[in-house]
């Protein structure tokens, strides 16, 4: 189902007119909220606030990442200067506060496909703070204890935390005995379907588990067996399609094309694909992005700014683009998708040791990336029998893995964790031009919004390029 405009434009009034009954993020005495809204409207709310925060985060770390660079030479997030994400973090904190407000009234009421739902999207964006900024408030947020300023818990406990979520989550799903249905036009990512909402948990289970490859208890074997109940076919992905006007993506592309400049492809994200750093084109490039004036794919490097045109007049670098099934006007947000878990088992398996299987996945997980964006069979077959692509089993590596993950995850926040987890080890990816920091960035400085509210429960911030607690061997 594909969810109306009239249906988008009412989703969008019902985010903003529920009311959390969090004392953290608790918004005040509003006569126009909703102050007692029913377990649908809110599976509504956090559903659509889930998808935002998706393309939020990834809009964050995008630079970090190197997929997008600044026009602007020497920009702050390009170099990694200190920015301030208050809005990343109390939007990621008002969806969860709905979760946990709809989790508390679906316990009460027996709606326990709503609890999973709750807590699945809890986890979610609790993992989007946490491997942002490591150390966060949860233990006292929400209604656990009647305060404004929450202390924060440690980074290990926030993980620990993220995966007992998502268990409670998989078996609230599980369980037969709901009061209520998920309404399917209110649930804006998987349309009321549990057998779905089952599969995305267990995929979210599988990429929280294989985060840890640092860690002495990652276990390649628990990764599988979570794979083994994750997604079929990309018919499964997680992703979220309802908007009052475009995909957020598309309107940073055409505000670029009136002259809002943004969303510029990074020069190592462009040479990933155009056979500039590995000697194959890449066929997703022409599905991605769009060419130049001149007919080809050039990028900008983080940290140098605008390359060509100094009027930035002339479509000579490339950009995000409307014209991509990831980035349209009418584009979902892809929160998780079939394609990024095929990559999560192909290195879980690796590193398990089955080198059959995380061959088999591998392959799986191009063409399923090649089908999602609409390349021709001829065009992909041709990329996949490249000697250096179809390697054989024997000879796959991890750096193979993460290299074609790299293009999956496109625009996707879980891409600077894969990035940290394989230390930046990309062939070619180099530091920003004019970097602050003598090394990658692997954190971001607390938000302005919490300094001043919460400033006394801050722990000491560390350099940001100092590793989080799951990035650390």
């Amino acid at each position: 189902m594909k969810p109306s405009k009239t249906l988008s434009i009412a989703i969008l009034a019902l985010a903003l007119s529920v009311q959390s009954c969090s004392d953290y993020f608790d918004v005040g005495n509003n006569p126009n909220l909703v102050t007692a809204p029913s377990v649908n409207s809110l599976l509504g709310s956090v559903t659509h606030r889930v998808g935002l925060n998706a393309q939020r985060y990834g809009s964050a770390v995008s630079s970090y990442v190197q997929y997008t660079a600044s026009p602007t030479s020497g920009s702050e997030t390009d170099t990694y200067q200190i920015t301030d994400l208050s809005t990343s973090w109390s939007q990621a904190y008002y969806g969860m506060s709905d979760a946990y407000d709809m989790v508390s009234a679906a316990e009460e009421s027996g709606a326990t496909l709503h609890v999973g739902v709750g807590k699945l999207l809890i986890a979610y964006q609790l993992g989007l703070v946490a491997d942002t900024w490591g150390t966060v408030p949860y233990t006292e947020a929400f209604n656990k204890v009647d305060t404004f300023t929450p202390v924060y818990d440690s980074e290990e406990q926030v993980q620990e935390t993220i995966g007992q979520l998502i268990d409670e989550a998989i078996v609230a799903l599980g369980a037969t005995d709901a009061t209520i249905a998920l309404d399917e036009n209110l649930d804006v990512i998987h349309h009321g379907d549990v057998d779905a909402w089952l599969r995305t948990a267990h995929g979210l289970k599988a990429r929280y588990l294989n985060k840890f490859t640092k860690k002495p208890t990652y276990d390649p074997q628990a990764v599988l067996n979570a794979l083994d109940n994750a997604y079929e076919s990309s018919a499964d992905d997680m992703k979220m399609g309802v908007f009052t006007g475009n995909n957020p993506w598309a309107t940073i592309a055409t505000n670029n094309l009136g002259g809002t400049l943004g969303g510029w492809l990074s020069t190592n994200f462009i040479n990933h694909l155009n056979g500039h750093t590995y000697g194959i084109v890449d066929p997703r490039i022409s599905r991605i992005t769009d060419a130049t004036v001149h007919g080809n794919y050039v990028g900008t490097p983080n940290g140098g700014g605008n390359q060509g045109n100094a009027a930035n007049t002339i479509h000579d670098e490339c950009y995000i683009s409307t014209n991509s099934p990831l980035t349209g006007n009418t584009s979902p947000i892809f929160i998780m998708t079939y394609a990024e878990l095929k990559f999560v088992e192909a290195e879980a398996a690796l590193r398990g040791g089955f080198a059959a299987r995380a061959y088999a996945a591998y392959l799986d997980g191009i063409q399923a990336s090649m089908n999602m964006l609409g390349v021709p069979a001829a065009e992909a077959e041709a990329y996949i029998k490249e000697p250096t692509v179809g390697v054989g089993a024997n000879s796959l590596t991890l750096d193979l893995i993460f290299k074609e993950k790299y293009v999956v995850t496109y625009l996707n926040y879980e891409a600077w964790n894969d990035a940290r987890r394989h230390d930046y080890a990309y062939e070619g990816f180099t530091m920003p031009i004019g970097a602050v920091l003598s090394n990658f960035i692997r954190r971001i400085a607390i938000p302005n919004v919490e300094l001043v509210n919460n400033g006394g429960n801050i722990p000491g911030q560390e350099p940001l390029d100092t590793p989080l607690w799951w990035d650390k061997p």
